[in-house]
């Protein structure tokens, strides 16, 4: 794996010329458009966008992601695909920008991939209310499918847990239920649907997610990560993973685990994270490249 920084700062960030960086070779590139916690002042929202060749797909829009994106020289009508883990705002605050610019701007219909399950409840629950009324089309109030084209994954019988799998273009990603919210569930099964990543059957992207070494150990032995970027937190309790539970996988697991969603206090966790045998944490507007 090949990191490639950005400099950053309130007035800096790549050169404008986002078809270079954000296009490739075929190599997979997970560029984090922002690799902090819900409420991170200072490091964005834990948003990727993942790029192979000519594809681009945005998993998860977070409210501050539009700023984001246009920090990197993006704008939210330069993705190809967008795909959503789980119905959090710092995870689909964005999303009614990206569909309206996209409908009354663009004048075209962007596309996601999400589950039929997850679909439903992000219309009905989040993004129905800012979209619905602002027309009437073929003499009704608009629906998802005005607005989005459905890309939906295919599900894989006898898995362990809910395991689905889709390509956009040489990009293979599958999705996988995870065990988020809420605090009290015992398993993915009574968790409210979230969904974590596997990009090309090699790096393991668990978006938010509660300490969950069944579904490490389970993806570990399955598909032989190269590299995992796991939700992180630095106190007990509530839904992601506290990083003292962290600190009890195997050494082996640890040495490629990167960490993210953090908070706003995360320099000074820096030193413990490394002592633990953690590979480091992943910055915000770096890319990490897999050839």
């Amino acid at each position: 794996m090949t990191i490639i920084a950005a400099e950053k700062g309130a007035d800096k960030g790549p050169p404008p010329s986002a078809d270079s960086r954000f296009g490739n070779g075929g190599e997979l590139d997970i560029t984090f458009v922002g690799a902090g916690s819900a409420f991170s002042k200072k490091y964005f929202q834990n948003n990727i966008l993942v790029v192979k060749g000519g594809v681009r797909v945005l998993v998860d829009c977070g409210t501050r992601a539009p700023e984001a994106l246009s920090r990197l020289g993006l704008s939210v009508t330069d993705i190809g695909a967008f795909l959503i883990t789980h119905t959090h705002a710092d995870h689909i605050g964005g999303l009614e920008e990206a569909m309206l610019i996209h409908r009354y701007v663009a004048k075209r219909k962007p596309r996601m991939i999400v589950t039929e399950k997850l679909r439903r409840i992000l219309w009905t629950m989040s993004l129905r209310g800012g979209a619905q009324f602002n027309e009437v089309h073929d003499g009704k109030p608009l629906q998802f499918d005005d607005l989005w084209e459905s890309l939906l994954p295919k599900r894989v019988r006898n898995a362990p847990r809910e395991l689905c799998f889709i390509k956009e273009g040489d990009l293979e990603i599958g999705l996988f239920r995870t065990m988020h919210i809420p605090d009290s569930a015992l398993g993915w099964e009574d968790s409210f649907p979230s969904y974590g990543l596997l990009l090309d059957r090699r790096v393991l992207f668990t978006s938010d997610s509660r300490f969950d070494p069944d579904m490490i150990t389970w993806l570990e032995s399955e598909y032989k990560l190269e590299t995992i970027f796991q939700d992180c937190q630095f106190y007990p309790g509530g839904v992601h993973a506290f990083l003292d539970d962290l600190a009890t996988l195997p050494a082996s697991v640890k040495a490629k685990t990167w960490l993210m969603h953090y908070g706003d206090g995360m320099e000074g966790k820096r030193d413990r994270i490394r002592e633990l045998g953690f590979a480091g944490v992943a910055e915000e507007w770096a890319t990490y490249r897999f050839a």
